[in-house]
């Protein structure tokens, strides 16, 4: 797929003076604003706007990004989180997506080995499917398309003797194993937005754009916090990066400064759910199912105790993506697949927790939402101050999506900057001060294991269940949470059990979290673990305690 497509008119000559472009902005902006007070304004805190905002950040751009609710509060939280090149878009010739994807696998991998790491994926095979032959070609291309240093190859694995046969019915004796990855997508999103402040983007959540005003030198925005205080703000820049939003912020938001129409395309929103059961397995593989109707789904190890199966494709229904929930309907689909495969049955009545997400798909006028390429664009338009709209893209790529859209940026700003990002350490990612430096063949999940070692070595008195979900959520930046604490008693009292009022302090002031949401379903996933009333006790402290960074209250 073509990666930009620009405004026609890109190149036009602007015959307004700054003068005339500034009186038409007139009721965006504030006497008293800097002539810009960013290079860019981002417009979306979700995986793709902070991934741009730690990108442009780390290139020395001025960097401010909004996001009207928490950070990866939608789309992002909600994938099937993986790191994967999408073994099934080989069907649908989806060549270069697959590739694109399966380059940044191992990327990813080594940025963050605390919340991302290698997953090996059984596919069972059913007869009445894809035959064998094609499953084989379909396994060599995935493992040929781009260069693999830490995770195997697939193989062809008799599930008669294989530990993941086990838990499925007899019938299925032969299967395949192939490598993709896990990641904790939430926390992806909160650790690039953490790096992006680190490199000096500020970041403002529950902060929404309610005006955006464009004349021929920059842009003149209105943002509104949760307590209603406005901001005025001045921007060379725009980039909306707005997911499931991104159309209606062109078409009610941003403003031209002619008559043009900024919203050139359509998205079509697809809405993807997933149900949490019980665990079904105790292996540490996950599996891909083959269904009928020629759609996959997965079947994950989730949380220790818990399997994790999705996801469907279903049209959205409604104008507010933020309001997806998953359907009965879902929750049977779900559950009838998944007890194709599985010898115990899955019943919605084990359904302990699911969640749903819209995944902002450009529309293609194909008749099958499964069918709408993952694949993303960059559309530009300079016909007055730029602006960089995001369509569509998935997790797997969000690192060189950003890439792509910082040189882009770099483009319209006349100011190109070299990339930086292939080979750099998300936030709490470089585990060398703990372990040593160590080979670019390592892999990731050793260096990991190694590394909990050593957080167990230096804090002997860190009860160890504790120690290691810390680790995984912090990585390296887990001293910054622990600090002095040399007790148990130092993290201070527990609000619910595992967690300690500490680590609470450190992810409202470190982390942008403001609700029990924020830290039980975003900042983990201790929520499924709580009882109603020990969340509610959560919430109530979060409430209490909870602010801005500015100091302004959470809502």
């Amino acid at each position: 797929m073509k990666k930009f497509e620009s405004d026609a008119a890109e190149n036009r000559e602007i015959s307004h003076t700054r003068s005339e472009a500034l009186a038409v902005s007139a009721d965006l902006s504030s006497p008293n604003a800097d002539p810009t007070d960013c290079d860019v304004l981002i417009v979306g805190g979700g995986i793709n706007g902070c991934g741009i905002a730690r990108d442009l950040a780390g290139r020395g751009w001025r960097v401010l990004l909004c996001e009207k609710d928490d950070l990866a509060a939608h789309t992002s939280s909600s994938s099937t989180k993986l790191i994967h090149g999408g073994l099934r878009y080989l069907e649908h010739y989806e060549f270069s997506l697959v590739r694109k994807a399966l380059q940044e696998r191992e990327v990813l991998l080594k940025s963050a080995p605390h919340i991302m790491w290698p997953l090996r994926f059984v596919m069972p095979h059913d007869p009445s499917m894809r035959p064998a032959w094609m499953i084989r070609i379909g396994l060599f291309l995935y493992d040929h398309l781009a260069k693999r240093e830490v995770l195997p190859p697939s193989r062809t694995v008799d599930l008669r003797r294989h530990v993941a046969g086990a838990p499925l019915k007899p019938e299925f004796r032969r299967g395949f194993v192939y490598s993709d990855g896990w990641v904790d997508d939430a926390r992806l999103v909160v650790l690039n937005a953490v790096d992006a402040r680190a490199r000096g983007a500020e970041v403002l959540t529950r902060t929404r754009c309610i005006g955006a005003q464009r004349d021929a030198t920059g842009w003149s925005a209105v943002l509104e916090g949760a307590d209603g205080r406005q901001r005025n703000v001045r921007a060379r820049a725009v980039v909306n990066a707005a997911g499931p939003w991104a159309e209606a912020f062109l078409r009610g938001v941003a403003r031209p400064l002619h008559g043009e129409a900024l919203a050139t395309r359509h998205l079509r929103l697809v809405k993807g759910s997933h149900i949490v059961v019980p665990r079904v397995f105790g292996h540490n593989h996950a599996y891909i199912f083959q269904n009928p109707d020629k759609r996959i789904i997965f079947a994950i190890p989730y949380q220790d105790e818990f399997t994790l199966i999705g996801t469907t494709d279903i049209e959205l229904q409604g104008d507010d993506p933020g309001a997806a929930r998953i359907g009965e309907d879902e929750i049977d689909y779900l559950c009838s697949q998944a007890s194709r495969y599985f010898a115990q049955p899955v019943k919605p009545a084990d359904v302990v927790w699911t969640y749903s997400g819209v995944r902002p798909l450009l529309d293609d006028a194909s008749g099958d939402p499964s069918a709408v390429t993952r694949d993303y664009l960059l559309e530009s338009n300079t016909a007055a101050a730029p602006l960089l709209s995001v369509w569509g893209g998935k997790i797997t790529t969000f690192r060189k999506l950003a890439e792509d859209a910082a040189d882009e940026v770099g483009r319209m700003l006349g100011e190109a900057r070299a990339p930086w990002t292939d080979g750099a350490f998300l936030a709490g990612g470089d585990l060398s001060a703990w372990i040593g430096a160590t080979r670019p063949s390592a892999r990731p999940d050793d260096d990991f294991e190694h590394f909990v070692a050593a957080v167990q070595l230096r804090h002997p008195w860190l009860d160890h269940v504790l120690a290691r979900r810390l680790a995984r959520a912090y990585g390296a930046r887990i001293s910054e949470l622990l600090g002095d604490a040399g007790s148990m008693a130092d993290l201070g009292p527990a609000v619910a059990p595992d967690l300690h009022e500490r680590e609470l302090h450190y992810l409202r002031d470190q982390e942008w979290a403001c609700s029990g949401d924020d830290v039980l379903w975003r900042r983990s996933k201790l929520g499924l673990r709580l009882t109603p009333q020990q969340r509610e006790q959560v919430d109530a402290w979060m409430q209490r305690h909870a602010r801005s960074e500015e100091g302004v209250p959470c809502s």
